[in-house]
């Protein structure tokens, strides 16, 4: 099932070169369909002040729809309050 455009999803694992954890919410800015392959989607993960903290493109493997299980959940950055 393809994620809506400007729908919120959540990364199910790591991605350290972006300094992202699996469990971040980023917000769909784009979908990429290359025929035979897996769909892409660039995200756009934004910290609490609403600062965006990486854009990424991501396989949909990589990715999960948030449930009512979900709870918001805050972590320090690396250089910590800035």
């Amino acid at each position: 099932m393809p994620f809506e455009l400007f729908s919120d999803v959540i990364l199910i694992t790591d991605l350290p070169e972006e300094n992202l954890k699996a469990g971040d919410v980023g917000t769909v800015v784009e979908r990429h369909v290359v025929p035979g392959m897996e769909d892409g989607y660039s995200i756009e993960v934004f910290d609490m002040t609403g600062e965006t903290v990486a854009v990424v493109t991501v396989p949909a493997s990589l990715l999960r729809s948030p449930t009512h299980a979900d709870r918001p959940a805050a972590r320090a950055m690396a250089g910590g309050v800035g």
